[in-house]
């Protein structure tokens, strides 16, 4: 009997053994599957009411889902989609110039979000004030809006095994810079001015009448030690392709001038750019630069994020769209932008 109630003791401890640890794994998958997909169950359907910059492209099909892996997500621009979308999305730009309008004069289902979506720094926003109580929701290049749409981000490399240095191009050029919109009163053509007296800098675009071809805009840069990715507004959180394509694709170190060094360095590698901010003068940046130019050293060492992290672009308006959805369960339920000019004009805290 002693024997029997041993075994009997036994084989209940190892069941509530067994349990415990198919109810901390199962937990633990749960865990795991809420933070890799917060994908909603529903099939939301985004709207968009006009086309950035008249320029359309291709919904057939399951657009999210085949070019970005988002499930559940049915991209629309057709107006007879209004009473059963989910989201409706404008663009700012044409609503500004007056090409396109809201629909007030129909009437909004019930639960539906109409979304603000702008990747202009708010110079450019032109005037908001008519927006009062509109939007429930902003698609922009900040990151505390509802939905992030940077210009660019990092995105760490997959295992590739050994990351192999990259051969330094001849770098023939100290500063280069590609401008077409030069207006003297900016804080960007200031610099420019005060640093080319210091130091040589290669102006390329429009301004100068040496326009680059898309083709031989990054061969052009790479043999540049540094670029300047100067933005032509200072903006909470507005870095633009300047920094993520010209600059970080092209080759060459990005000085950066824009939003504090804190939102840089929020979203860029550490050491990987130089900031305007950093020097009390832009003299004393320009005796920087050519310092490090000539120390092959301290100039590789804004490379070495590469080994890594690579960029990853956002240029295509499908990609920002269906990005909702892949954040639509986190989103709030009742939510409106009683003051849109306020918020869209944001100062850097």
């Amino acid at each position: 009997m002693r024997f029997s109630s041993m075994k009997t003791y036994i084989f209940f401890f190892m069941i509530c053994i067994l349990l415990l640890c198919l109810h901390n794994g199962w937990q633990r998958g749960i865990k795991y599957s809420t933070y890799n997909h917060q994908y909603t169950s529903k099939n939301v359907t985004i709207l968009l009411w006009h086309w950035p910059f008249s320029k359309s492209y291709s919904l057939k099909g399951d657009i999210c889902w085949d070019l970005y892996q988002v499930p559940h997500c049915k991209l629309v621009d057709k107006h007879s989609f209004f009473p059963s979308a989910d989201v409706v999305v404008f663009h700012n730009r044409e609503l500004i110039q007056g090409s396109q309008t809201l629909p007030l004069d129909l009437p909004r289902p019930r639960g539906q979000r109409w979304a603000w979506m702008s990747l202009e720094s708010p110079a450019h926003n032109g005037n908001l004030k008519q927006f009062t109580n509109i939007f429930n929701m902003t698609i922009t290049y900040r990151r505390d809006a509802d939905i992030t749409v940077p210009y660019g981000e990092l995105l760490p490399k997959e295992d590739e095994g050994p990351v192999m240095e990259e051969s330094p191009v001849n770098k023939s050029s100290l500063v280069c810079w590609v401008v077409s919109n030069y207006m003297s009163h900016h804080k960007r053509s200031q610099v420019y001015k005060e640093l080319s007296a210091i130091v040589p800098v290669k102006v390329y675009g429009q301004w100068t009448k040496t326009p680059l071809s898309s083709a031989d805009l990054l061969p052009t840069i790479s043999h540049c030690y540094f670029y300047l990715a100067f933005e032509n507004s200072e903006a909470k959180d507005y870095i633009t392709e300047k920094l993520w394509y010209n600059a970080y694709q092209g080759g060459a170190v990005p000085v950066v001038l824009g939003p504090p060094r804190s939102d840089y360095e929020a979203v860029a590698p550490n050491h990987s750019f130089i900031h305007v901010d950093e020097f009390t003068s832009v003299k004393q940046m320009g005796i920087y630069l050519h310092q490090l130019a000539q120390d092959k050293k301290r100039y590789s060492e804004y490379f070495t994020w590469k080994q890594q992290w690579r960029v990853k672009l956002y240029r295509n308006w499908r990609e920002r769209l269906c990005k909702i959805c892949s954040q639509y369960n986190s989103l709030p339920q009742h939510k409106v932008y009683s003051n849109l000019k306020a918020w869209a004009s944001a100062e850097n805290v």
